[in-house]
């Protein structure tokens, strides 16, 4: 592995990278011209010129974002206002110089620093949760509380889509402020949401952050932005996103204690408990039937409270098990990153096993849901559902393991992996060199790509394929094959029991002669496991109920 440390990032201007747009050029001359080329403020006062020009940062220059062919599953152009993001908003932006970047370059690429951001910076440590002090895991939490409540100072978001941004009377752009983690959430759903072709009439068959290759890409740059956008809030470029580590096999949820993400309330099963600040968060973008409807967009009002009942899908006993060590080892193994016909239907692609609808071997089953698909199904409430899942808190720990495994896949194949990326053929945005939605400045899939040292972070420690010989066996399924040859000795040695008391009844003139013996154990059929995700996430006070389509 190629280690080149990475950047935190030492911010000397204030800048954003973002999703949705910086609020500077949300005014109608801007959304009209089509123009987003702010100028750069330096700390000290002094007016460095469009897109810091003055300082030889960037310059403003048209955006032609190319229109990569992708597959027939989204048929329409000039419809969504997601296609070739983000033309269909702007298209003439900063260009950077080097490895300045933002909005308006003030600030560095994800792993650089320094005044003129041309050092290597060492990253961030991401941690297995479980391993944090408790003060670690209090500031986790309360960074993530404050992020919760703080309005971003930069970006702002569409409240309608492109054809209506500025109001009924072309002079008033429809935007709303929204909050650090709330924005978080919005651009998850927002990548995700269908496209509006007129009031209920939305097309299903798309999603810009999963189904696809970009499934990784797109989820490491989301928790990038968070990553550090919360820095910046904190003022503390130390601050890491720490990781759960879900491959444990088990029925509970280990994280879901309220020194780390809320444990169960203890009147109601499916809500978090009251001495968890997240008890206490509201959820947005939930409903995206009224959305579709109405043909709008979230517009970041409170919808109500997170929901999780871990492990309490009675009607599914299959997503009441998380994925165990062995799963996250065989998917490891698979040398291709993604197989033809690049979607959710790939078979021995590393992506689709790791995203969860392959067999952890790599065999596609439409009845299975596994690793990732199966940690959010386990959670059983608003984490599962995949257009709102972004707003319980624990997505951000599920994710980060989900990345850990995306980076060790990344070494153990070094730079063979990108052989397996599409360049073109992948479902729309899905591409090597697609921009990903909804990102401003623009971000290719190929630009994260790489080895997260690279890009300013690291793992305190990285998931392992299998190993060669008996340790392959999981710990459970040793302690089974130890319980079976017990249970047999006892066996063997009951009926040894029986053939010597049979023979002695016949010697001795037994009660009646016979020996009688009736097996211990019993084995029943049809109990194979079984995912799908045409089901119903179902709560146990069956007041709630929330379909879900995929995952």
């Amino acid at each position: 592995m190629a280690v080149c440390t990475l950047a935190v990032f030492t911010a000397v201007f204030v800048c954003s990278v973002s999703g949705q747009f910086p609020r500077a050029c949300m005014t109608v001359d801007g959304i009209v011209s089509k123009e987003c080329c702010p100028e750069l403020i330096s700390p000290d006062g002094q007016n460095l010129g469009v897109c810091g020009e003055n300082a030889s940062r960037g310059s403003c220059q048209d955006l032609t974002v190319p229109d990569i062919p992708h597959n027939p599953e989204y048929p329409f152009t000039n419809v969504d206002d997601r296609e070739r993001w983000p033309n269909k908003f702007f298209n003439r932006t900063c260009a950077c110089q080097g490895n300045f970047w933002g909005y308006n370059c003030g600030e560095c690429r994800y792993g650089w620093t320094g005044e003129s951001c041309a050092q290597p910076a060492p990253p961030v440590l991401r941690k297995n949760i479980q391993n944090c002090t408790a003060e670690e895991r209090r500031r986790f939490v309360d960074a993530l509380d404050q992020a919760k409540r703080s309005v971003h100072p930069d970006y702002i978001i569409c409240k309608e889509h492109w054809l209506g941004l500025l109001g009924p009377n072309g002079t008033e752009p429809q935007v709303t402020n929204v909050t650090i983690y709330d924005l978080f959430v919005w651009m998850h759903y927002y990548a995700v949401r269908d496209t509006l072709l007129g009031p209920n009439q939305p097309w299903r068959e798309i999603d810009f952050a999963h189904e696809g290759p970009a499934y990784n890409t797109w989820h490491r740059m989301h928790l990038l932005w968070l990553e550090r956008e919360i820095q910046k809030m904190l003022g503390d470029e130390s601050f890491a996103l720490h990781y759960w580590d879900w491959s444990v096999g088990g029925t509970e949820c280990d994280v879901c204690t309220d020194d780390m993400m809320g444990a169960r309330h203890p009147l109601n099963p499916t809500a978090l408990s009251p001495g968890s600040p997240f008890s206490r968060w509201q959820s947005v973008c939930m409903s995206l039937d009224d959305y579709n409807r109405l043909v709008t967009l979230c517009n970041g009002t409170d919808e109500g409270p997170i929901f999780r009942n871990p492990g309490g899908n009675v009607d599914r006993p299959d997503f009441r098990t998380l994925p165990s060590r062995r799963d996250v080892g065989r998917c490891l193994d698979l040398p291709l990153y993604d197989n033809p016909n690049w979607t959710e239907t790939a078979e021995r692609s590393f992506r689709n096993t790791l995203e969860g609808f392959d067999h952890p071997d790599g065999e596609y089953d439409p009845s299975i849901r596994s690793l990732h698909n199966l940690a959010h199904l386990f959670l059983n409430g608003t984490a599962s559902i995949t257009h709102a899942s972004a707003n319980d808190p624990i997505f951000v720990l599920l994710h980060s393991y989900s990345d850990a495994i995306f980076d060790a896949w990344l070494v153990l194949q070094n730079a063979s992996s990108l052989v397996s990326y599409p360049e073109e053929g992948a479902p729309i945005g899905h591409n090597l060199n697609s921009t990903m939605v909804p990102f401003f400045p623009v971000v290719t899939n190929a630009d994260v790509f790489q080895f997260s040292q690279d890009i300013g972070y690291a793992f305190d420690a990285l998931p392992e394929r299998v190993p060669e010989g008996p340790s392959q066996l999981t710990s459970l399924e040793i302690f089974g094959m130890g319980a079976g040859a017990f249970i047999g000795c006892v066996v063997c040695v009951l009926v040894a029991f029986g053939i010597a008391r049979k023979l002695s009844a016949k010697r001795w003139g037994g009660p009646d002669g016979k020996g009688v013996y009736q097996p211990l154990l019993k084995e029943e059929d049809g109990r194979g496991r079984c995912y799908t995700a045409d089901t119903t996430v179902t709560f146990m006070d069956n007041d709630v109920r929330c379909n879900v389509d995929r995952r």
